[in-house]
């Protein structure tokens, strides 16, 4: 039997115990990681570094995308279209292997985390 690596069953542990609003966080925390990254090896000519990134964080939208019921409430066809216009921007990005982009990109995801974390500690002091 193999040993799982501690870091790897913290982080298991943290994904299987996260609330639902949680787990929305860490996708955008992620995603925040994932640009940030890129765009770092973007800055400094590293386009092959910046790949793998980019492509990580086109899944992630991907998934926001997906788990998102924009029926469910007034704002949800806006965020839909907000996680379609990030995708293609990603896209673009990794495409042209352009950091303009992905700052852009990076800004609004941070925007996007910035919010979800917000409404996740509200809901969280409205439980207290």
């Amino acid at each position: 039997m193999m040993m799982k690596n501690p870091r790897e069953t913290y982080l298991a542990s943290t994904v299987s115990t996260a609330s639902p609003a949680q787990l929305l966080v860490m996708l955008c925390e992620r995603l925040c990681l994932d640009l940030q990254r890129a765009s770092a090896a973007l800055g400094e000519g590293n386009l092959g570094e910046a790949h793998a990134p980019l492509l990580h964080a086109q899944d992630i939208v991907l998934e926001l995308h997906a788990s998102l019921r924009p029926e469910a409430w007034s704002g949800g066809p806006a965020l839909a279209s907000l996680y379609d216009y990030l995708h293609r921007e990603l896209v673009r990005a990794n495409v042209h292997k352009d950091r303009a982009v992905t700052d852009e990109c990076l800004g609004l995801a941070s925007t996007l985390r910035d919010t979800w974390r917000e409404a996740a500690l509200s809901l969280v002091a409205a439980s207290a």
